[in-house]
């Protein structure tokens, strides 16, 4: 019998997979990723979407994979996104959808209630923003459904958008997600890909940079960079140290409201030293 998904209450890994490459696709699934995205849009040719589709469709028809398997669909408005919807969304194994190029919370409402049931419930959506309008209305998008459990940035096409040229452009529109996300009750999002799988000391430093304005974990593009990705945003030993001193402390009897350090324990720094041991004990 096949062993149940791994789940991590915290992701910090998501590999990308063509969809019309299938060995690359189970390869993908045994790397270590917390989460599998099956690509049917920018990484397959347009010659190549109906293979990708039929592939995608024999994967998610068996129902339990080794870490869950998200998709991201083609464009909503294309005839290749529309047959990806009617095909895929009540398939087995699927764990969500992933949607590109989200610019309205209709597209959102309308999208979840005409989705076909993904027992149990319905198919949880994903919301991808890569343009200056989706950016604009990202609370809107985050808070549109119940069914949508995260947003993200596709950073690729958001930079053509706004004809950015270096990557501090996009700081305001990665904390504008960021915030649209944490206020509509959904995660944390993940950073965008980091194109370049040979850079990792530059991967390395996005990633930092990232952690600061307040991602939680990141998307790949290659087995190669989820090491790099996993490391930058676990907690280190010191981070670890504080937070369990922060646990001790906020349950003594004598319900202590500061640490030597100046620290002050409030309910906010506790919920934050909490998921620091969380995402250590995420494995």
């Amino acid at each position: 019998m096949t062993s149940p998904p791994k789940t991590a209450p915290y992701p910090l890994t998501w590999l990308y997979a063509p969809g019309d490459r299938p060995g690359v696709v189970a390869g993908a699934l045994t790397s270590g990723a917390d989460i599998v995205i099956v690509d049917l849009e920018d990484a397959v040719a347009p010659d190549r979407k109906d293979y990708a589709r039929a592939a995608t469709i024999d994967l998610l028809c068996e129902p339990r994979h080794p870490v869950p398997v998200h998709v991201r669909v083609n464009a909503l408005d294309t005839p290749p996104g529309v047959r990806d919807l009617a095909a895929l969304a009540a398939l087995p194994g699927l764990a969500a959808l992933r949607l590109p190029k989200v610019t309205s919370a209709e597209q959102i409402i309308h999208l979840a209630q005409t989705t076909p049931p993904c027992a149990p419930g319905t198919t949880p959506l994903h919301a991808l923003l890569e343009s200056a309008l989706g950016i604009e209305r990202a609370h809107a998008i985050a808070s549109a459904h119940p069914t949508l459990q995260g947003i993200s940035l596709g950073e690729a096409d958001l930079r053509t958008d706004l004809g950015v040229r270096g990557d501090a452009g996009l700081d305001w529109s990665r904390s504008r997600v960021i915030v649209a996300a944490r206020a509509a009750g959904l995660p944390p999002p993940s950073q965008s890909i980091h194109p370049d799988i040979r850079d990792l000391e530059g991967l390395a430093a996005s990633c930092a940079h990232g952690r600061t304005l307040g991602f939680l974990g990141r998307a790949a593009i290659h087995p190669r960079q989820l090491p790099v990705i996993e490391q930058a945003y676990l907690p280190t030993e010191a981070e670890l140290e504080h937070a369990e001193t922060i646990i001790k402390a906020a349950t003594t009897d004598q319900g202590a409201q500061a640490l030597q350090d100046g620290t002050f324990i409030d309910a906010a720094v506790v919920a934050a030293a909490r998921r620091t041991l969380s995402l250590a004990r995420r494995t």
